[in-house]
C-alpha cells in the first residue's frame, strides 16, 4: 500500500479529487445515456426503419412495372397472333372467292390489324400513365416519408413530373 501511496502522490493523485471526478463521470454518463444517447438512437433507427420501407417500395414498383410490361407483351403478341390468325383466315377464304370479295375481306383484314394497333397502343399509353401516376405516388409518399417533411403540392408536382420523366426516358 505505501508503495501505491508513493506512486500516487508522484503523480499527483489525490484519493479524494479522483473519487469525485470518477463518480462525477458516472452521473454525466448517466445523464448523457438517459437523454441524449437513447433519443439519438432511436431516431437513427426509425430513420433506418424508413429507408427500408423506401427499398421495399421501390422493389415492389419495380415488379408492378414489370408486370405491367409482361401483361402489355402478352397482349401485343396475343393482338398479333390473332391479326396474323385473321389474315391467314382471308387469304385461305380469299383464294376460293372472285377477286372482289377478296380484296373487301384483305381490307376488313387489314381495318381490324389497324383497330388492334391502336387498341394495344391505347391500353399501353393507359397502362404507362397509370404506372407513372402510381409511381409519382408512391415517390412523392416515399420521400415524404424518408424525409420527415410534409411536401407541398408543388413540390409533389416537381417530383411527379421528374419520375415520368424519367419513367418515360
Amino acid at each position: 500500500m505505501d508503495a501505491l501511496s508513493k506512486v500516487a502522490d508522484q503523480f499527483g493523485v489525490t484519493w479524494p479529487n479522483l473519487i469525485a471526478q470518477v463518480v462525477l463521470f458516472a452521473i454525466v454518463y448517466l445523464v448523457l445515456k438517459r437523454f441524449a444517447f437513447k433519443p439519438v438512437i432511436a431516431m437513427l433507427e426509425e430513420r433506418r426503419r424508413r429507408i427500408e420501407e423506401g427499398q421495399i417500395n421501390a422493389e415492389n414498383i419495380k415488379k408492378q412495372l414489370a408486370d405491367a410490361q409482361a401483361k402489355y407483351e402478352e397482349i401485343l403478341a396475343k393482338a398479333n397472333a390473332d391479326a396474323q390468325r385473321l389474315l391467314e383466315e382471308v387469304r385461305a377464304s380469299g383464294d376460293r372467292l372472285a377477286d372482289q370479295k377478296r380484296q373487301e375481306a384483305i381490307t376488313a383484314a387489314e381495318q381490324i390489324t389497324l383497330k388492334a394497333q391502336e387498341a394495344m397502343a391505347l391500353e399501353r399509353d393507359h397502362l404507362m400513365a397509370q404506372m407513372k401516376r402510381e409511381l409519382g405516388r408512391l415517390v412523392v409518399d416515399t420521400t415524404t416519408r424518408v424525409t420527415g417533411k410534409i411536401l407541398t403540392p408543388e413540390d409533389q408536382q416537381r417530383i411527379s413530373e421528374e419520375t415520368a420523366r424519367q419513367i418515360a426516358a
